[in-house]
């Protein structure tokens, strides 16, 4: 499980529907579930790209019809950034070759509205074996050579792509040290990406609160 902003023994999850009720009820079922938390949702596919590079989710729950970008390829484009994210797709019908082009790219489990809260929790369970099997085959740098490389980059003040994948890396970490959340608050002002910086600066401020 991810650790930005939240707790470490929860699924983060992203909703994306371009239905406001289904949205709203979706939410609603995860909120009775104790091992999840909704860290974003999103109206439509290409907002939920967009939340998904901002929030790290380990699952999605994508609508598979939306305007802007469908569900399939936006998950198709979340998972070529990120493998490691799970998904879940809902659907009001059941279309094969839909199904077909889910099993291609690798989507966990597949609902047809409307579901129960029971459905909703056995995709769940479902998505998070296979993505803890996915992690588990494909492990993360360990924490001691990012931060060797995060001194490195550091002192050379890189802020190209590299050096960003690295300071996100151990900003997953909830015990990540204060010096590298503000290197990369630093990276995200350079770069201009402001949809990244608001909650990491919210996240700073939380921190020195305590």
């Amino acid at each position: 499980m991810t650790q930005i902003n939240g707790s470490p023994n929860k699924w983060r999850i992203l909703i994306a529907d371009d239905v406001h009720e289904t949205r709203r009820s979706t939410r609603l079922m995860l909120s009775v579930l104790d091992n999840v938390e909704v860290v974003a949702v999103a109206s439509n596919g290409l907002q939920a790209v967009e939340m998904a590079k901002e929030h790290r989710p380990d699952i999605i729950i994508m609508d598979i019809n939306m305007p802007q970008m469908d569900g399939l390829t936006a998950y198709k484009l979340i998972s070529e950034i990120y493998p490691d994210t799970a998904c879940i797709i809902i659907s009001a019908e059941t279309d094969p070759r839909a199904l077909n082009i889910a099993e291609v790219l690798g989507v966990q489990a597949y609902l047809i509205k409307p579901f129960s809260v029971d459905e909703l929790e056995t995709a769940i369970k479902h998505a998070s074996a296979r993505l803890g099997e996915f992690r588990a085959r494909n492990p993360q740098p360990d924490k001691m050579h990012l931060e060797q490389l995060a001194v490195e980059y550091s002192k050379a003040r890189r802020t190209d792509d590299q050096a960003l994948q690295v300071f996100e890396q151990l900003a997953q970490d909830s015990q990540c040290n204060v010096r590298w959340l503000k290197t990369l608050v630093m990276i995200y002002a350079i770069r201009q990406e402001w949809g990244k910086l608001k909650p990491l600066a919210e996240r700073l401020e939380r921190l020195s609160k305590h």
